[in-house]
């Protein structure tokens, strides 16, 4: 690997003149400049993020937008960032982080700063962060299904949502569950459009009727019942549907803390009375809980490193083919949530 003393000797000039050709720290002239950085390509000398962006032309940054509300990530943010960090790094690229909401974007958005690429983590139907990346012509890919009018097809890694949620439908009514309660996320990002509509399939392909008070939707990201979704809901229906209710999906495990809240003040156990099954959660925390809990696990940091990837893609960085669409593998990790519903059993 060729060191600033080689550049140096090559074109020579001193090694503190190599370190202000890059760094830019004092002025040296075009000739010396010019002279500097073709030694540089010629020995593939990249000392640093500074000396890379130079050599190349491009910022050697790439944006990451994820929907922030008045509450800390959850530990499914914070492994999805490690993995694009972690990624991202392997190409030599920082990441710039921007948690502006996509419904209160009043100050400059990713789509106004030097990236070259942007990752966008959850979008919702006709996403104001797609917009203005498409508008100002970044690259970009996106973490769940685009639903935009101007933006009829863009690269998306995603899990497969039908399939998580028939999963999830099978394994519980497997254990003779009919009555579920499915408290989704968000109404207006396209994973929630995706498990409603996986939801219902599912049912509808097991003969079991799709109740309007058998899904619900977390409220806005900024509204103050967001921390506290599944408490209200869960008591709700089961006042409306007396006992019935038998097992409870949760979009992810605050959710799920919530709902386990309610069920306590209710005098229901867990899995005795109601089975609780959690889609997205931190699978420590679930493993910790009392009782343990069932859920999917989704890869989130493999979710990160594969929309680097496919991002290096769509900026050149990586050549050759490359599918537009990458799916991540889930799959159900059983723990203690979860068990017989009373007077059922095991289909199959």
């Amino acid at each position: 690997m060729a060191k600033i003393d080689d550049v140096a000797r090559l074109a020579g000039v001193s090694k503190g003149t190599v370190s202000n050709v890059f760094s830019q720290k004092r002025p040296t002239s075009k000739k010396v400049t010019e002279k500097v950085l073709t030694v540089s390509r010629q020995l593939n000398y990249v000392p640093n993020h500074i000396a890379r962006s130079l050599v190349t032309k491009k910022t050697m940054a790439i944006g990451l937008t994820i929907p922030h509300g008045n509450f800390f990530l959850s530990v499914f943010h914070t492994q999805f960032i490690n993995g694009v960090i972690l990624e991202a790094s392997t190409y030599g690229y920082r990441v710039l982080l921007d948690t502006i909401s996509a419904d209160e974007i009043k100050t400059p958005s990713l789509a106004s700063y030097p990236i070259d690429g942007a990752i966008v983590l959850g979008p919702t139907e006709e996403d104001m962060r797609i917009t203005l990346l498409h508008q100002s012509r970044i690259p970009f890919v996106t973490v769940g299904k685009i639903i935009h009018s101007n933006v009829l097809d863009a690269p998306t890694v995603n899990n497969d949502n039908q399939r998580i949620i028939s999963d999830i439908c099978n394994y519980l009514i497997g254990l003779g569950h009919r009555d579920i309660l499915f408290l989704n996320a968000r109404q207006r990002t396209t994973v929630s459009m995706e498990r409603s509509e996986a939801f219902a399939q599912a049912l509808g392909e097991l003969g079991i009727e799709l109740r309007p008070d058998m899904m619900r939707y977390k409220p806005d990201i900024h509204s103050d019942e967001y921390l506290t979704y599944g408490y209200d809901e869960t008591i709700e229906a089961l006042s409306i549907r007396g006992n019935k209710v038998t097992a409870i999906i949760a979009d992810d495990d605050r959710t799920a803390f919530s709902a386990m809240n309610a069920l306590k003040d209710l005098g229901r156990s867990i899995p005795e009375d109601i089975s609780l099954f959690v889609i997205c959660g931190d699978l420590s925390i679930m493993n910790q809980a009392s009782p343990a809990l069932t859920g999917m696990d989704l890869q989130p940091s493999e979710l990160g490193a594969q929309a680097v990837k496919l991002l290096m893609h769509k900026t050149g960085v990586l050549q050759g083919h490359s599918s537009e669409h990458w799916i991540v593998d889930s799959r159900i990790v059983e723990r203690s949530s979860c068990t017989f519903a009373r007077g059922g059993g095991r289909n199959g």
